[in-house]
């Protein structure tokens, strides 16, 4: 049975949302879950855009088996050659060049000609050929260009060494049966085209972009560009979750070989949404805290009988489990081991003593440990990166007519160092103020700051999330804790260490 290819670019397209700032160590743990998902292309960067691009690129690289990494770049030799120095390690490289297509890009833009366009990508690919084979050619703004254009310009890539075309729909403009016609029109037109892969990239502007790409499945796309959770430019991406599933559910209709591990689908869509600190809302398809929940009691009913009633998918099939866990206080390692292995999860002995004595804390606190609370203190342990600032103590005294007042001590590479702040217009604004005062910084603006109750119960796990501005970037920490105070101080001192990282990388 045929399949294909999905190509995540998360790490790259999904990392230019507007506000989100990945460090090197979040890219990686990304693409481990990527691979462990089996996707078959990660791209992990644009290395010309950063130094700091540039080094998870690399990071990547060296570190994920199993799966092809590609760098993107521009027509430009110094762009390939960057590209090609951050991905030459990994196990299977690529490199993915694009440049413009469309009138309005050409004329605006690049200000070229249609032959000088033609070949400034024919130099491009040839220059990648003397790194690799494996070179992708992406025609940006394809679904605006002229068809008759866009066949010779292939039909130039491929000969000159291109084996992957990218038809992407740049600014999702198209609708699915016109996106349709145009794969169909590309195969017809672009004599060669039997030598090269038809990829597809397709932006969420008209909220058309899954459409769309299963539209283009349909007509001969061999290979499908997706990022998670539908992030990325503007509206985003075509959302891997959300394709896959597609695929899997309707193997009747595609007749395709899913060869992706969907179980592993909400845990990456949980690591992404906290690594960018951007949410999903809940009606989000697959991924979405609604996505598997009945209210209404014609339905409750329905699914009591029969679930496939009302659901399509089980919900164990993207790795969600609702059963509650035999462990607790008592537990000790060998069964917690148990449950990662269970779950698939991987941590050196470090982190998972780190693990370990965070889970003996919670159990303390907590009767009923759930699954959910389990994987919530997990995400805190899934990347690790030089923490300069550790929380040691939080003290906050709060009240109707009492000044907010936090006390908070700190380790910093060795040295504790501990302060209090009597302002602020609460408690939390106590311990931030509080921490800057610490660390230094007093120019944080903070940009989001909300708490989700990630179980159930009076004793249940609250899990911080924050995004500040520091130097005109964003930043974004999450924590899990029982104490919505500690949680919300660990997740403001995590925006503040990966901002240090960041600058370290830089």
């Amino acid at each position: 049975m045929a399949s294909v290819k999905i190509f995540d670019t998360t790490l790259r397209d999904g990392e230019q949302s507007p506000g989100v700032t990945l460090i090197p160590e979040e890219k990686l743990a990304i693409a481990k879950q990527l691979a462990k998902m089996k996707v078959n292309v990660i791209e992990a960067g644009f290395p010309i855009s950063s130094d700091g691009d540039f080094n998870a690129v690399k990071m990547v690289s060296e570190n994920v088996s199993g799966v092809e990494v590609a760098a993107l770049a521009r027509c430009r030799k110094g762009d390939i050659d960057r590209a090609w120095e951050a991905v030459r390690d990994a196990e299977n490289p690529r490199i993915h060049v694009f440049i413009a297509s469309s009138p309005i890009h050409l004329e605006y833009k690049l200000q070229m000609t249609e032959d000088e366009v033609l070949n400034n990508a024919v130099e491009a690919v040839k220059h990648a050929a003397q790194y690799t084979d494996n070179i992708e050619f992406s025609a940006e703004d394809a679904s605006r260009s002229d068809i008759d254009f866009l066949a010779r310009l292939f039909e130039a890539v491929i000969e000159a060494g291109a084996k992957v075309i990218n038809i992407p729909d740049t600014v999702g403009y198209s609708v699915p049966s016109e996106f349709g016609q145009m794969i169909k029109d590309v195969k017809e037109k672009t004599p060669n085209i039997d030598q090269a892969e038809i990829s597809v990239h397709c932006h969420n502007d008209l909220g058309l972009a899954v459409a769309n790409s299963l539209a283009a499945i349909e007509n001969g796309a061999t290979q499908v560009e997706v990022s998670v959770n539908g992030i990325g430019e503007r509206a985003g991406n075509a959302a891997l979750e959300e394709i896959v599933m597609a695929l899997y559910t309707r193997q009747d209709y595609y007749n395709l070989d899913i060869t992706q591990d969907t179980t592993q689908i909400a845990r990456l869509s949980k690591l992404v949404a906290n690594s960018t600190g951007i949410s999903l809302q809940a009606n989000k398809a697959i991924v979405g805290a609604n996505a598997f929940a009945h209210e209404a009691g014609i339905h409750q009913d329905g699914v009591i009988k029969e679930r496939t009633t009302y659901e399509i998918m089980d919900a164990k099939t993207i790795g969600l489990d609702h059963n509650k866990l035999v462990l607790g206080k008592h537990s000790g390692r060998h069964a917690l081991k148990d449950f990662l292995d269970k779950y698939d999860y991987e941590l050196d002995e470090e982190s998972f003593e780190s693990f370990f004595k965070r889970f003996k804390g919670l159990a303390d606190k907590k009767k009923n440990i759930s699954n959910a609370d389990i994987i919530a203190l997990l995400d805190n342990e899934l990347y690790d990166y030089e923490k300069i600032y550790e929380l040691e103590y939080i003290s906050v005294l709060t009240g109707k007519g009492l000044l907010p007042t936090a006390t908070v001590r700190l380790k910093k590479e060795g040295e504790i160092i501990q302060s209090a702040a009597c302002n602020g217009d609460g408690p939390v604004d106590a311990i931030f103020q509080t921490i800057n005062e610490l660390t230094g910084m007093e120019d944080i603006k903070l940009m989001s700051y909300k708490i989700d109750a990630v179980t159930e119960g009076k004793d249940a796990l609250g899990e911080a999330f924050i995004a500040a501005e520091i130097d005109g970037k964003i930043f974004t920490g999450h924590s899990s804790q029982t104490d919505i105070t500690e949680a919300s101080a660990a997740a403001y001192i995590e925006a503040i260490n990966k901002y240090l990282v960041y600058m370290n990388n830089k």
